[in-house]
């Protein structure tokens, strides 16, 4: 199965929907609102001119909001849709971010650069199958005592169905979770329908590929919370805090990693 194929396909679909979506509320981001969100900032507070690369970036908001704030910003994504919205967004700004369309896996065969940060967030690991080869790539790309930072959705919320009424799927996968799916999570309305390919990663999973690739880990954080209403029955509890209606504050929704390159 060409999960990469069929995953870009999908992707593609939803960019022009995401982009004129209240979820992603382009407008404001475009007047100067950031899209980073309070978790990333807490890492991100000092990157004036230090070199960023941005793995699965979609549209760019979040790889320019770094630039934004001083950071020399390259940004990779899989979908071309995306890559060129993105480009066009960036010169719109006249903004320097260098976007790239390339596989994260085949990135290190397009870029020959070393980086301060790796940086990637929100919905990105359930795409890639494997974790080991994902943190080879990301300690390949890291200068020495360069720092990753991974913010992720909880390996816990993937366990659920939509409505999360019960368990679905296994905490960690090996095989991969193959669906079709309506609308989007930042337009649950959207008129498209898409085959997803994706996997489960547990944190014992993610943390080990980043140990067992010359990465230490220095920071590790989970929150009862997520930025983003992207689930179906969500409360909002403060700006940019949902919890889940079923759960509340009992379960984590989100987690954060920093990590060395040694």
């Amino acid at each position: 199965m060409d999960y990469v194929k069929i995953n870009k396909e999908a992707w593609n679909k939803k960019v022009a929907f995401h982009l004129k979506s209240d979820f992603y509320d382009h407008a404001n981001f475009m007047s100067g609102t950031t899209s980073l969100n309070e978790i990333e900032l807490e890492f991100l507070s000092n990157i004036e001119g230090k070199k960023i690369l941005h793995l699965q970036c979609h549209f760019g908001q979040d790889s320019i909001s770094l630039a934004r704030l001083g950071a020399e910003v390259t940004a990779v994504d899989f979908s071309d849709e995306a890559i060129k919205t993105a480009q066009k967004i960036n010169s719109e700004l006249d903004l320097s971010v260098r976007f790239i369309c390339s596989d994260v896996y085949e990135l290190p065969s397009v870029l020959d650069e070393h980086f301060d940060y790796v940086f990637t967030s929100y919905g990105v690991l359930g795409w890639l199958p494997d974790m080991q080869r994902w943190a080879k790539v990301v300690s390949h790309f890291l200068k020495k005592g360069g720092k990753l930072l991974l913010v992720e959705f909880h390996p816990l919320v993937w366990m659920f169905n939509d409505d999360f009424s019960e368990i679905k799927y296994n905490y960690s996968t090996s095989k991969e979770i193959v669906e079709e799916l309506e609308g989007t999570y930042a337009d649950k309305d959207a008129p498209i329908k898409s085959k997803y390919v994706m996997w489960n990663h547990g944190l014992s999973e993610v943390l080990s590929s980043l140990l067992n690739n010359d990465l230490e880990i220095k920071k590790f954080k989970e929150y009862n919370y997520s930025p983003y209403n992207c689930f179906l029955a969500m409360n909002k509890i403060a700006e940019r805090k949902f919890q889940l209606i079923k759960t509340g504050d009992k379960m984590p929704l989100v987690y954060s990693v920093l990590a060395e390159k040694r």
